[in-house]
């Protein structure tokens, strides 16, 4: 594992095998988050992003939770500064979850002990969310008076409007197997298993074609909640012609008849947008 970045906030690192791990680094306030921890999450995330040799991308949080939510000196600064900062604050919190959301990569979440306020929005952002049975989670904003705006579009999205109703209104706690109940988690495991489930999780993702992943990231996300429409329609046709005769495609076909592992060449980010319907747009935010 090589260490690529590391702050009071967060560290970063990869492995040969281009798994990257992105973890929260303020233990000693529960990795609760700030705007200068927001900003360092963006920047961060988008290097990551940019390196060619990440295949993937794991969130974990030191300590004993993965993440308090809002820090409180944050929350009672903001509290005093006028609409328009507020409206650039949450611009910035909206920021960090849709470069989450839109990782060009999968991601998949580690959650262990508390995960709440906006780390729900967090943990909602990831393709593949894993907790421990300590795991912990709770929308708790109607209790200071507002309300989880910026996370909403993803949280709801994950757990669905009917779930969001009770608990983004009663902010009562709930645990990891309601959680999984929810689709706010896939799979709930020990604490002393997260780092082998993750792993399993790890390997069943490199193995599949680099390319692949990102052009069915980027199919969830055009698809999901749009109408059948004839524009919709001609997307998947162009997209899977693309992927059948592109060398990646070709090379995946070819292994399998031949009973071969598969040797993959690691694309670009850009790729996977290839073929986007135009009256399609992946702007998940865009909603608040």
């Amino acid at each position: 594992m090589e260490a690529l970045y590391s702050s009071a906030y967060l560290q970063t690192a990869c492995r040969a095998d281009g798994v990257a791990t992105l973890t929260l680094n303020r233990p000693q306030v529960h990795n609760a988050f700030d705007d200068e921890m927001i900003a360092e999450l963006i920047a961060q995330l988008q290097v990551l992003a940019a390196q060619p040799q990440v295949r993937l991308l794991v969130i974990n949080g030191e300590g004993k939770h993965f993440s308090a939510g809002a820090d409180l000196t944050w929350m009672q600064r903001m509290a005093s500064a006028t609409h328009q900062e507020n409206m650039a604050d949450a611009g910035q919190l909206a920021t960090l979850l849709q470069t989450i959301n839109d990782f060009p990569h999968p991601v998949i979440g580690q959650v262990h002990g508390a995960a709440y306020g906006g780390a729900v929005g967090l943990v909602a952002c990831c393709d593949i969310a894993l907790a421990t049975t300590n795991a912990s989670f709770c929308l708790s904003e109607v209790k200071l008076g507002l309300v989880p705006a910026v996370i909403s579009p993803y949280v709801i999205q994950a757990i669905g409007p009917r779930a969001a109703r009770r608990y983004f209104l009663t902010a009562e706690s709930f645990n990891a197997d309601i959680a999984e109940q929810l689709g706010l988690i896939h799979l709930v495991c020990e604490a002393d298993e997260l780092v082998t489930t993750t792993e399993r999780f790890i390997q069943r993702l490199l193995n599949n074609g680099p390319h692949a992943l990102q052009a069915a990231k980027q199919l969830i996300a055009n698809v999901a909640f749009h109408p059948i429409s004839p524009e919709l329609v001609r997307y998947t046709q162009q997209l899977i012609a693309d992927l059948r005769t592109s060398a990646e495609g070709q090379e995946g076909m070819q292994a399998f008849l031949a009973k071969r592992p598969p040797e993959w060449q690691h694309p670009t980010h850009t790729q996977a947008t290839k073929g986007q319907p135009k009256s399609h747009n992946n702007n998940t935010a865009e909603s608040e």
